[in-house]
C-alpha cells in the first residue's frame, strides 16, 4: 500500500517554496529556480495569478497551514483589483471584503486582462480562453477550501466562460479582444483541456453535476469525436469550424504557446482529466468508458514521448520528434495520471494494471530532481540530451508558480487516500 502522507508532505512543501517570497503587495511573483529570488520584471500575469490560487487552495483543501488560505486570499484579492476589467481597489482588506464580485452578470462582465503591471495598470487586455479557464479553476478551488466569496465567484466565473467563449458546440472559441470581439479564426485544444480541468474542480467544489456535465461534453470533443480522425491521438489546433489544422505554425516550432505537432505531455494530461471524470461518473463516455479511454491516451503519451526522463515536447504526425526539449510540466501530470489511473485501476480490481502505473509513478518520482533547481522551484524544462541537457528556468513573466508540480503531489495524495480506504 502506498502511503498517502509523504505525497501530501511532497505537496506542502511545494508551497512552502512558494510562500511567501512568491508573493508581495502586487500580486504573484516569479521565482528563480536557481537562486530562490523574485524576477523584478513588473508585469503579473493572469494565469499565474489564478494558478497560485487554485495550488495554495489545494494546499488548505489538504489541510495545511493557514498560510494556504492567506496565500490564496492574497491572491483572488489581485485578480479581482488588478486583471478585472473595471476591478476595484477595495480589496486590500482581503477577499472577503469583496463578495460582490460574484453578483454581476456574465453578460454584461468585463472579462480580465492578460496581462498587468504591479500597479494593476493593463498591458494585454487580451480576453483569453485559456486565461479565463484559470479564472474558473481559481475560484472552484477556493470555494473548495472554503474561501469566504469564492463560491459567489465561481458562479460569475463560470456564467462568463459559458455566455462569452462557449461557440456553441460545447467547447471554447479562441482568444478575443477587450470589447469582446472575435480575433481569429481558429480553435485549440488547450484551452478547452484546461476548461475541463476547471468544470471538474467547480464539481468538486460544489456537487453541481452540471459542471461536470461540461467537462464530459468537451472531453468527449476533444479525445474521442476529433481524436477518431487522428488514429486516436491528440492534435492541438483547428479551425474555427473544428476540422484538424495539421499545418498550423509548421515554420515556428518552438512556438511558446502554439507549436505545431502532438504533445505527448498533454495526452497524459489529457489522463488524469479523463480518470477522474470516470471517479465521478461523468456523462458522455465513449464505448469502454473513460477509464479505457484515458488508460489508452496514457500508453500513447508514454510511447510518444517518453525519453531521458522526460516528455519529448512535440512530435509529428509520423511519431518523429520534432521538439525534443522536456518540460517539467509534462512530467508532472505523468505523475498526476498514474496516480489517478492506480486508483481507478484499484476501483476495477484490475491488479495487472495498477502494477504498470504505479511503476510509472514511481519512475517518474524519481526523475524529480532533475527539474527542481537548487531553491527547490521548478525549471521551466532540460535541453534535449543531444543538446547537453542542461536545465532552463522559466522567462518572465512567466505562468508557473509550481502549479503543475502542487498538482501532481495534491492528485497522487487524493488518489492513495481513496486506495487506501479501499484497504489496497
Amino acid at each position: 500500500m502506498i502511503d498517502p502522507a509523504p505525497l501530501r508532505g511532497r505537496l506542502l512543501a511545494t508551497l512552502r517554496v512558494q510562500y511567501p517570497d512568491a508573493f508581495c503587495d502586487a500580486g504573484v511573483r516569479l521565482l528563480h529556480p536557481e537562486t530562490g529570488d523574485h524576477y523584478t520584471d513588473d508585469r503579473r500575469h493572469l494565469v499565474a495569478t489564478c494558478r497560485a490560487v487554485a495550488v495554495f487552495a489545494t494546499g488548505a483543501i489538504a489541510d495545511g497551514p493557514d498560510w494556504c488560505v492567506d496565500a490564496a486570499k492574497h491572491g483572488l484579492a489581485f485578480l479581482e483589483s488588478a486583471h478585472r476589467a473595471g476591478g476595484t481597489d477595495d480589496t486590500a482588506g482581503g477577499f472577503e471584503n469583496i463578495e460582490s464580485a460574484g453578483d454581476a452578470d456574465a453578460a454584461d462582465h468585463p472579462g480580465y486582462h492578460l496581462v498587468v503591471t504591479a500597479a494593476g495598470d493593463p498591458i494585454d487586455r487580451t480576453r483569453s480562453a485559456y486565461g479565463h479557464a484559470f479564472v474558473v479553476l481559481a475560484y472552484a478551488r477556493a470555494a473548495e477550501a472554503g474561501i469566504q466569496g469564492a463560491t459567489a465567484g465561481l458562479d460569475a466565473a463560470a456564467d462568463l466562460l459559458e455566455e462569452r467563449f462557449h461557440d456553441g458546440t460545447g467547447c471554447l472559441r479562441s482568444d478575443r479582444g477587450p470589447a469582446w470581439e472575435d480575433r481569429e479564426p481558429y480553435r485549440g485544444q488547450n484551452a478547452n483541456m484546461h476548461a475541463c480541468e476547471a468544470y471538474i474542480a467547480a464539481y468538486e467544489a460544489t456537487d453541481d453535476r452540471s459542471y461536470l456535465a461540461r467537462a464530459g461534453r468537451i472531453a468527449r470533443r476533444i479525445t474521442v469525436d476529433l481524436a477518431a480522425e487522428t488514429d486516436g491521438l491528440l492534435w492541438e489546433h483547428y479551425t474555427d469550424e473544428w476540422e484538424h489544422d495539421l499545418g498550423y505554425n509548421a515554420d515556428e516550432p518552438r512556438h511558446q504557446f502554439r507549436p505545431p505537432g502532438y504533445q505527448p505531455g498533454h495526452h497524459v494530461e489529457w489522463a488524469k482529466l479523463l480518470a477522474l471524470l470516470d471517479r465521478y461518473g461523468a456523462g458522455n463516455a465513449p464505448d469502454g468508458g473513460w477509464d479505457a479511454r484515458a488508460m489508452a491516451l496514457f500508453e500513447a503519451g508514454v510511447d510518444l514521448g517518453w525519453t531521458d526522463g522526460g516528455f519529448a515536447y512535440t512530435v509529428d504526425t509520423d511519431g518523429e520528434v520534432v521538439v525534443a526539449d522536456r518540460y517539467g510540466w509534462a512530467l508532472a501530470e505523468g505523475i498526476g495520471a498514474a496516480a489517478a489511473l492506480a486508483e481507478r485501476a484499484v476501483n476495477a480490481d484490475d491488479e495487472g494494471r495498477d502494477d504498470r502505473v504505479r511503476s510509472w509513478h514511481e519512475r517518474f518520482l524519481d526523475a524529480v530532481p532533475d527539474y527542481r533547481g537548487p531553491a527547490g522551484v521548478w525549471y521551466e524544462k532540460r535541453l534535449a540530451a543531444e543538446a547537453g541537457g542542461d536545465p532552463v528556468a522559466p522567462a518572465p513573466p512567466g505562468v508557473e508558480p509550481d502549479y503543475h508540480p502542487a498538482g501532481a503531489y495534491y492528485e497522487s495524495w487524493r488518489s492513495t487516500r481513496l486506495i487506501a480506504d479501499r484497504g489496497e
